[in-house]
């Protein structure tokens, strides 16, 4: 990926923090341009995702969303900053009047529009319901998180921009070796990939042999670079969605 001198040489001036976020994650400014920082220093090992490298898996991820050409993650890539070497990001301004992923009272989900993904209770022990929209933007975005065996697409890392376009976020858990899907992002479980998902999966899956892979190379072990191919050819042989398998949990926690 080349990065303008300016983003990739220019000074990070830190606006502020991101309190809620499990690992350190800031909000700042490169020149005019405002960006999302998350130096590697700040991050919280997982029991299974260990190795202290959640910044190069959001820049692979950044990588695969170009492979695939659906802009599904904002320009992301790796550089110094205040607290050393961390994942850069662009900011992105959504459109608070959106939610393309919601929690509703079950007596309300709507009839079109919408996958309906679980049932459960609130806090006040009332019955609700995961819905998220049903469009094209967040069925790639679904495409994508299986390929790269994305740990922890919450609500919350979809972002609802004006004009209907959706970003996804937060890719630090991707690229295990192991099956760790877990999304919101299940309301097309068993159908059909249409022709331009299967097409976007085999753009990936070609460009793995080529640049891509080099590229993935200098972030990603080998043990995962073969594990990511094998989900391309599984989901290209099967060329439907998904269903949830294994022990662990389908779903992050929290799922918003």
């Amino acid at each position: 990926m080349t990065v303008g001198a300016d983003l990739a040489d220019g000074d990070i001036e830190l606006e502020g923090r991101v309190m809620p976020a499990s690992n350190a994650t800031f909000v700042g400014t490169i020149g005019d341009v405002r960006v999302v920082y998350k130096p590697v220093a700040g991050e919280q090992p997982l029991w299974d995702f260990p190795d202290g490298n959640l910044a190069r898996r959001e820049a692979a991820a950044y990588l695969v969303s170009e492979a695939f050409g659906w802009d599904v993650v904002p320009r992301t890539w790796l550089r110094d900053g205040p607290m050393g070497v961390g994942m850069v990001q662009l900011w992105q301004d959504v459109d608070p009047a959106q939610d393309a992923v919601d929690l509703v009272a079950s007596s309300a989900v709507p009839d079109e529009g919408w996958r309906h993904v679980f049932d459960g209770y609130d806090g006040q022990d009332r019955p609700v319901s995961l819905i998220h929209e049903d469009s094209p933007e967040l069925r790639r975005m679904a495409v994508f998180d299986v390929v790269t065996n994305n740990a922890d697409r919450k609500g919350g890392h979809v972002l609802e921009m004006v004009g209907g376009h959706r970003y996804g976020i937060d890719h630090g858990l991707t690229f295990h070796a192991e099956h760790k899907l877990r999304t919101v992002l299940w309301g097309w479980v068993g159908e059909n990939l249409d022709a331009d998902e299967l097409a976007g999966v085999e753009r990936v899956r070609v460009a793995l042999t080529g640049d891509l892979g080099a590229s993935l190379g200098e972030l990603l072990t080998a043990v995962e670079l073969g594990a990511f191919a094998a989900r391309c050819d599984r989901l290209l042989d099967a060329c439907r969605f998904p269903r949830p398998r294994g022990e662990m949990p389908a779903i992050p926690w929290p799922p918003f």
